[in-house]
């Protein structure tokens, strides 16, 4: 299993979607068959993540800015004061 583990790390390190069916056969008879499974139903995304170098990192610095300003104000205002301190703090 841990051999698998470590190859489906190196996959996803690389570009060869190719390498990704091989590791699906192998992985079909382990112990991570339920992993495998839930990755051949999504296979089309699995192979773009492989393929591509997107990132939404930019973004997910604003998702927790503004998460964390409604924490801090969770039952003492509305949406429109909500939506000014999250303007104000831009």
């Amino acid at each position: 299993m841990a051999g698998l583990a470590a190859e489906f790390i190196a996959l996803l390190d690389g570009n060869d979607v190719t390498r990704l069916d091989r590791w699906l056969e192998q992985a079909a008879d382990s112990e991570v068959a339920s992993f495998a499974a839930g990755i051949a139903r999504d296979i089309d995304a699995v192979k773009g993540a492989i393929t591509t170098r997107w990132t939404t990192s930019p973004v997910e610095g604003q998702i927790n800015r503004v998460k964390a300003i409604k924490r801090q104000m969770y039952g003492r205002a509305d949406y429109q004061l909500l939506r000014q301190r999250v303007l104000l703090a831009a």
